[in-house]
């Protein structure tokens, strides 16, 4: 019988809530507009060190500590509101998430803390008790132990990890190294933030988008494993500034441009034509803000244009869609491009080729 704390979950009705309702909004959609964050930002005194081998320049994932020789620290956090109802499946993708930011870094995690703000005299601690169950179960399945963690009663439900893993300091893999002639693999379709709210409106059940939810509770373990036994040039995880911010991260960190090719994007089945009607999360029109001040749309008018064809309109809010749980997205060299691919799909990874370097100003992204 799965118990925590004392709390019996296993013969409660966790569905009789709807834990979406009680968020303003889901998942990595709730992140603060990045053009915001990146001012916010960089009003902050940086410190430096020579054992910190990746701060807050650039954006990456995750710290680096080195503590010696042949060893470094990674450390990062991150927690959500609910992106699903289910509130084991909630736990799940929180913690895969939190934990894909020490994958992207090319790491390996060893503990967690949970993160936690619970509306205890509102929902049933049953259910805080099945969130922390569903955590549990990804630091299993990533050899990470939780070792403590901090609570607070908030009206709002949030969820996630602070993460600690470890890296040889010369096998970090950081979101900045883009080379000439590079190419990008991504290793998870698009989509989560548009199919989590057409859940949120009633318009899928957990059911109708297993395949989604299972995605986002997976680990990016097996893709950082392929990356480390391959050698690329960079990495990132594709989150709450969508593909298009995150690879404008790379590329301008890099001192780069690159280019997509959008026909080539996995995406989830029907996000095309919920993106068209509208059923987008309410951040995106703010990630599309950002986007299009580096963003340029070839071989068609810009989507921004009055007047555009509703299909391009869809096609924005695909490529700025926050992500929760998304997959890394890697620079590789284009002669290790099908190495990589193999190692991924030898371990049951998607291995999408979506777009790669092209000439021009550092952070552009073109979109083909």
């Amino acid at each position: 019988m799965p118990t925590m704390s004392g709390i019996d979950t296993s013969g409660i009705d966790t569905t009789a809530y709807r834990l979406t309702q009680f968020a303003h909004g889901g998942g990595c959609a709730c992140k603060i507009p990045p053009g915001e964050l990146e001012q916010i930002l960089s009003g902050l005194v940086t410190v430096t060190s020579p054992d910190l081998l990746v701060g807050l320049e650039h954006g990456d994932d995750a710290a680096v500590v080195r503590v010696r020789d042949g060893l470094a620290v990674v450390s990062t956090a991150d927690f959500f509101t609910p992106v699903v109802d289910d509130a084991y499946d909630w736990g799940r993708i929180a913690a895969a998430n939190a934990f894909s930011d020490v994958y992207a870094m090319g790491a390996r995690p060893l503990t967690a803390l949970n993160i936690v703000s619970f509306p205890s005299g509102v929902l049933p601690l049953e259910y805080l008790g099945r969130i922390l169950l569903g955590g549990a179960e990804i630091a299993r399945q990533a050899s990470a132990t939780i070792v403590g963690g901090h609570t607070i009663d908030d009206e709002e439900p949030k969820f996630g990890l602070s993460v600690m893993g470890v890296v040889d300091p010369d096998r970090v893999v950081r979101n900045i190294g883009v080379c000439p002639g590079d190419v990008f693999i991504l290793t998870k379709a698009i989509g989560t933030g548009v199919i989590g709210t057409a859940l949120k409106r009633g318009l899928e059940s957990e059911d109708s988008v297993r395949e989604v939810v299972e995605s986002m509770a997976t680990l990016n373990r097996d893709a950082c494993e392929a990356m480390q036994e391959v050698g690329v040039h960079a990495a990132t995880d594709v989150t709450g500034f969508g593909i298009a911010g995150h690879l404008h991260e790379m590329l301008e960190g890099s001192g780069c441009a690159g280019e997509i090719e959008f026909g080539t994007l996995p995406l989830f089945d029907d996000v095309l034509d919920y993106a068209a009607d509208g059923v987008v999360p309410g951040r995106t029109a703010e990630v599309i803000e950002f986007a299009a001040a580096f963003t340029d749309w070839t071989g068609r008018p810009a989507p921004t244009v009055p007047g555009s064809p509703i299909d391009d309109l869809a096609r924005w809010r695909v490529l700025c869609d926050p992500q929760t749980s998304g997959g890394l997205l890697i620079a590789v060299a284009p002669d290790r491009a099908d190495v990589l691919a193999s190692a991924l799909a030898t371990r049951g990874v998607l291995a999408a080729l979506v777009g790669g370097f092209v000439e021009g100003e550092a952070g552009r992204l073109s979109v083909s």
